[in-house]
C-alpha cells in the first residue's frame, strides 16, 4: 500500500473528528469529546513527523533483503507495523465520525481505544528513530550493531524505560492475522491471571484452576491486563516463565493436540543409553570416530527422544528398541493389531530439536505439527527431549542433540528407516541446533545431514540491536525481557547446572488428592468475586505494581513520579525536539549478554568463521516478517550465500514467533507449516524438487547461485 495514501487518509480522519468534535457546544458527551480532540490532534502531530521517516525507510529499505526476490527485513518490517497502526487508526476514526451522535454509541469506549493506538503510534515513533540511529551507525546492509555496545547498550536501556502496556490491552496483536489475535489474547490474559497466582503452595491444576477464576477482571479490563503483563515481563522470573510454558505439557492440553492433529501408530518415548558410539568418518568409511555420551556438568546420563511415526515400519515394534521404552511396560505395539500392516523400512528420517527458547517445553508440546510432518511425508521422525537450561546450560543440550543424531544414524533401522536421506528440523532454539549440530559432525569428521530446515531459528545469542529486535518491545510472545533471560540461562550466567532426576515431568504436582483440589477451587472463587467487591484489588491494587503512568499534554509523553529514575536512560537517546516516547513507572532490568559464552560460534552461529560452516547441507530457512529474530535468519542466510552455501530463505506474512505450534488455529499458520513441509520434500527429493514449491502468495523464497 502506498504510505502517501495512507499518511492522507490519516491526515484526513484527524481533521474530520476535530472538527466534528469541536463543533455546536450541545453535541452529548463533553468530557469524551474533549479526550477525544486532544487525542487526535496527538495523532496528527505523530502522522505529519512519521510521514517523512517513513519515506526515508522505503527509499533504503531494500539494501538490506537477502536479495531482490525476498523482501524482509527489520527495516521493512518497522515500516509495515507503523501502517498496521496507522489503518487501525483510521478505521476506528471514520467510526467515531460516523457513529458519534447515534444512540448506541459507546463514548468512553471508543476515547480509550483510540488513546491506546496514539500510545502505540508515539512508541511506534520512537522505535523508528531508534532504527534510524542503526541506520546511520552500521554498514550498508549490515542489520546488526555486532561491533557497537554502546548502540546496543543504549537499545537495551531504551527498552528498560518505555512503556509498553498499551501493547498488551486494546491493541493487543493489532500487527498480526486477525484470525490469531483471540490466541494471543488468551495467552496474555492466561499469563497475568497464572502470574497472580504463582508463588502460592498449590498443585499445577490447583494454581491452573485459580488463574482461570481470577481472569474475568483480566478480561474486562484491558489496562489492567497490559500493566500486569508489562510487569512479569519486565522483570522475569524465570521459574514463573518455564512454570507457565510448561502448562503446554499438560495432559489436558496435549490430549486435545492429539484429538485435533493427524493420528499415529507409533508415539513412543525412548531412554537412549549413555554408551560411546562408533561411527564411520565421511572422508573414509573404512575408518571410524568414536563419539563419547554427554559429559557436560553431571558426567555421563542419558538422553530422553520420542519417535513418531504415521505408519508403524520394520524395526520400531522391535525389543531392541521396546527395550528402552521409558514406559513400563512398553506400550502394546500398533503391529500385534490384525488390522495394522507393518510397512518397509522407509529411506528418509528427520531428526528434530523442539524450541522453547532453551528453557523450556518438550518434544510433547510440539507433537500438533510432528504428526502432521511424519503423515505429509511418510517419514518416521526422532524428536530430542534434550535438557533445559538453567538447570543444564551450554553446552549439555547441544551435547545431547548430537548425541542423538550419532545414535539415530547408528541405529536408524530400530526407527523404521534406512537414512538414506537424513534431515535436521527444528523451531527457533531448535533450528539454532540444528545448525550447530551439523557444524559438530563436520567438525568431528562424521556424516553431515542431507540438509537442514530451520524455522525461525535463534542464530545469534546476544542482546545486539537489530531492527526486527526493536520488535521485542511489542511482541507478546517474545519481550527482550524474555529474551535476555533466556539467552543468559544458556550461556549460564547466575546459574547453577543440577543433574536431572530420571523422570523429569513438567507436571509432577497434578496427582494432589481431590480435597485439596477442591479448597484451590474454592479459594479461587473467593478471591474472584472478592475482587469485583473491592475496586482497590482490581484497579489500585493491580496497577500499583505497575501503574500507568501520566500523561504530559504538551509532547503526549508518560512521566514516572521519580524523574531521575528515567532521566539517565532518556540522556542516553536523542530523540526530536518536542518529543519523547511514553516512559513506564515499572523499570526493567536486563542483564546484556556479556559472558563470553555467548560469542562461541556453537552458541551464536551467526558468529562463525567460514571454515567451520564450510561444508553445511543445503540450509532452508522459515522466517516470519513479524518474528524479533527475522535478521537472525536475513544474516546468516546471507552469510551462507556469501561463502557460496546452498542456502534458501523465505518469508511468511503476518504470522509471530512459534507459529509451527499454532498451526492449527489459522489459514496462515497452516499455510506456514506446509511451506516448512515442502522444504524438508526437497531435501528428500533434491535430484528432482517437487513442483508444488511454485511461488506462492504473500511468500518469498530464493535460492541463489552457489557461486554467491
Amino acid at each position: 500500500m502506498d504510505y502517501k495514501l495512507v499518511f492522507a487518509a490519516l491526515e484526513t480522519v484527524c481533521e474530520d473528528n476535530i472538527s466534528l468534535l469541536c463543533g455546536p457546544s450541545d453535541l452529548p458527551y463533553g468530557a469524551v469529546a474533549t479526550r477525544l480532540v486532544t487525542c487526535m490532534k496527538q495523532i496528527q502531530e505523530h502522522g505529519r513527523a512519521l510521514e517523512p521517516v517513513v519515506a526515508s525507510f522505503i527509499a533504503v529499505y531494500h539494501h538490506y533483503d537477502f536479495d531482490a526476490h525476498t523482501p524482509g527485513n527489520g527495516y521493512r518490517t518497522l515500516v509495515k507495523v507503523l501502517q498496521s497502526c496507522i489503518l487501525h487508526i483510521i478505521s476506528k476514526g471514520r467510526y467515531i465520525a460516523t457513529n458519534y451522535n447515534r444512540a448506541f454509541f459507546r463514548a468512553d469506549h471508543n476515547a480509550s481505544e483510540m488513546e491506546a493506538y496514539c500510545s502505540a503510534l508515539c512508541q511506534l515513533r520512537a522505535l523508528l528513530h531508534l532504527a534510524q540511529q542503526l541506520i546511520n551507525d552500521n554498514d550498508c546492509g549490515q542489520l546488526y550493531s555486532l561491533q557497537d555496545g554502546e548502540l546496543s547498550s543504549k537499545f537495551v536501556q531504551e527498552y528498560s524505560s518505555m512503556h509498553k502496556a498499551c501493547f498488551y490491552g486494546r491493541c493487543l496483536g493489532f500487527q498480526y492475522s486477525p484470525a490469531l489475535r483471540p490466541f494471543l489474547q488468551t495467552i496474555v490474559i492466561s499469563m497475568v491471571s497464572y502470574g497472580e497466582t504463582y508463588g502460592k503452595q498449590q498443585s499445577g491444576l490447583g494454581m491452573a484452576a485459580l488463574s482461570l477464576l481470577t481472569s474475568g477482571k483480566y478480561v474486562i479490563d484491558p489496562e489492567l491486563r497490559g500493566a500486569e503483563f508489562e510487569r512479569i515481563t519486565q522483570n522475569l522470573d524465570m521459574q514463573f516463565w518455564k512454570s507457565f510454558w510448561n502448562l503446554t505439557e499438560s495432559g489436558l492440553i496435549t490430549g486435545f493436540n492429539r484429538i485435533a492433529s493427524s493420528p499415529v501408530q507409533v508415539n513412543l518415548t525412548l531412554t537412549v543409553p549413555p554408551v560411546p558410539l562408533r561411527l564411520s568418518l565421511a572422508s573414509d568409511n573404512s575408518l571410524t570416530a568414536t563419539v563419547s555420551p554427554p559429559l557436560a556438568h553431571w558426567g555421563p546420563g542419558p538422553v530422553h527422544v520420542r519417535l513418531i511415526s504415521y505408519e508403524i515400519r520394520e524395526g520400531q515394534d522391535s525389543e531392541e528398541l521396546l527395550a528402552l521404552s521409558r514406559k513400563d511396560p512398553p506400550p502394546i505395539s500398533a503391529s500385534q493389531l490384525p488390522w495394522v500392516q507393518r510397512q518397509p523400512l522407509s529411506p528418509w528420517l528427520i531428526v528434530h530439536f523442539h524450541g522453547g527458547g532453551f528453557v523450556a517445553q518438550t518434544s510433547r508440546s510440539h507433537e500438533n505439527y510432528l504428526r502432521t510432518w511424519s503423515k505429509e511425508l511418510s517419514v518416521p521422525i526422532l524428536s530430542v527431549d534434550y535438557s533445559l537450561s538453567p538447570e543444564a546450560p551450554y553446552p549439555r543440550a547441544l551435547e545431547e542433540c548430537f548425541y542423538a543424531y550419532c545414535w539415530a544414524l547408528k541405529n536408524c533401522h530400530l526407527l523404521g528407516s534406512t537414512a538414506e536421506r537424513v534431515c535436521l528440523a527444528g523451531d527457533s532454539a531448535g533450528g539454532n541446533l540444528c545448525i550447530t549440530v551439523c557444524m559438530k559432525a563436520i567438525s568431528s569428521g562424521i556424516r553431515v545431514p542431507d540438509g537442514i530446515m530451520a524455522a525461525y531459528p535463534a542464530t545469534l545469542l546476544t542482546t545486539d540491536a537489530s531492527p526486527s529486535r526493536l520488535l521485542t518491545l511489542i511482541d507478546p510472545l517474545l519481550p527482550l525481557g524474555v529474551l535476555a533471560k533466556c539467552l543468559n540461562a544458556y550461556a549460564g550466567v547466575d546459574c547453577q547446572s543440577v543433574q536431572p532426576s530420571v523422570e523429569n515431568s513438567t507436571l509432577s504436582t497434578l496427582g494432589r488428592d481431590t480435597a485439596i483440589l477442591l479448597s484451590d477451587l474454592t479459594q479461587g472463587a473467593s478471591n474472584w468475586i472478592q475482587s469485583f467487591l473491592d475496586p482497590s484489588r482490581t484497579s489500585g491494587g493491580a496497577r500499583s505494581l505497575a501503574s500507568s503512568p501520566r500523561r504530559t499534554q504538551s509532547t503526549g509523553a508518560l512521566r514516572t513520579t521519580t524523574e531521575n529514575s528515567t532521566q539517565s536512560c532518556v540522556d542516553q537517546v536523542e530523540y526530536p525536539e518536542g518529543f519523547q516516547p511514553l516512559r513506564s513507572e515499572c523499570l526493567a532490568f536486563i542483564r546484556p549478554t556479556s559472558c563470553p559464552i555467548i560469542k562461541n560460534p556453537f552458541v551464536s552461529p551467526l558468529l562463525a568463521p567460514n571454515n567451520l560452516l564450510r561444508g553445511l547441507p543445503p540450509v532452508h530457512i522459515v522466517a516470519s516478517a513479524l518474528d524479533a529474530l527475522l535478521d537472525d535468519s536475513v544474516m546468516f542466510a546471507k552469510k551462507l550465500r556469501d561463502m557460496g552455501q546452498p542456502v534458501s530463505l523465505t518469508v511468511v506474512e503476518d504470522l509471530p514467533h512459534g507459529f509451527l505450534s499454532l498451526s492449527q488455529l489459522s489459514k496462515e499458520t497452516e499455510v506456514a507449516s506446509a511451506i516448512c513441509v515442502e522444504q524438508m520434500r526437497m531435501i528428500f527429493q533434491r535430484e528432482n524438487p517437487t513442483p508444488s514449491l511454485q511461488r506462492r502468495p504473500r511468500l518469498q523464497e530464493t535460492y541463489p547461485n552457489p557461486s554467491g
